[in-house]
């Protein structure tokens, strides 16, 4: 795969690493591609490590034992997770599973290896707790909206953070895709988009959701 420093340079505990250590990571990090739709990891039957995505996007949520999906978080390009690394740090506990929504590559640093290093420096260690609380934060705001906000509000919450993360009013998903981030269901995100439509909120064509009055988006939540 590409050179791994050129991707673990850019995190701020690189450089308070010895020589030692970052050889360490550059032996144990490698690359995987995982095709559109598949699953990457259960956190009751594996410990996958670090995971960094290089290019794509990975979804994170939680089953049912009736096989309903609840989507956590989403991880896209240049973000990384260690909710995966479940058998290195004792306090994440909870059943989740994480799937590739589009053709991904991940730089994986395996779960010894994010161990060791864990023992071994205080930098190390203080960024993954402090990256599997931004995490957790996420998940956590993810409940409280299917908790406390109305489907609208959900939905317009949602468009607006893709809005954010982008920068472009244009949102290029099905209402199948957005009704999987958001919790909820196909039929009832298309009928919740029509009225968004109607209200002058956003614009409907093949495939994009393009958003017209963020302001008045905001105005739902």
């Amino acid at each position: 795969m590409d050179d791994i420093s050129t991707y673990l340079s850019g995190f701020e505990f690189w450089s308070h690493m010895s020589d030692e250590e970052q050889t360490d990571i550059r032996k144990n990090a490698i690359g995987r591609i995982y095709p559109a739709g598949s699953v990457i990891f259960h956190s009751a039957s594996e410990c996958l490590g670090f995971v960094y995505v290089i290019e794509g996007s990975l979804r994170t949520y939680m089953m049912s034992d009736e096989g309903k999906e609840v989507t956590l978080f989403r991880l896209n390009k240049g973000e990384c997770c260690v909710l995966s690394a479940s058998c290195v740090i004792k306090e994440i506990s909870f059943d989740s599973y994480m799937a590739a929504d589009e053709d991904t590559k991940l730089m994986i640093i395996n779960a010894s290896t994010v161990s060791r290093l864990s023992r071994q420096n205080i930098y190390f260690r203080c960024f993954t707790y402090e990256l599997a609380t931004r995490r957790f934060s996420s998940a956590m705001k993810t409940m409280d909206n299917l908790l406390f906000l109305k489907l609208e509000g959900r939905l317009a919450s949602f468009l607006l953070s893709e809005y954010e993360r982008t920068g472009d009013t244009e949102i290029r998903m099905t209402h199948e895709q957005v009704a999987q981030y958001i919790n909820s269901a196909r039929e009832v995100v298309a009928r919740t988009l029509k009225r968004f439509v109607q209200d002058g909120l956003t614009e409907i064509k093949r495939g994009v959701i393009i958003i017209k009055d963020p302001e008045g988006l905001k105005k739902l939540l």
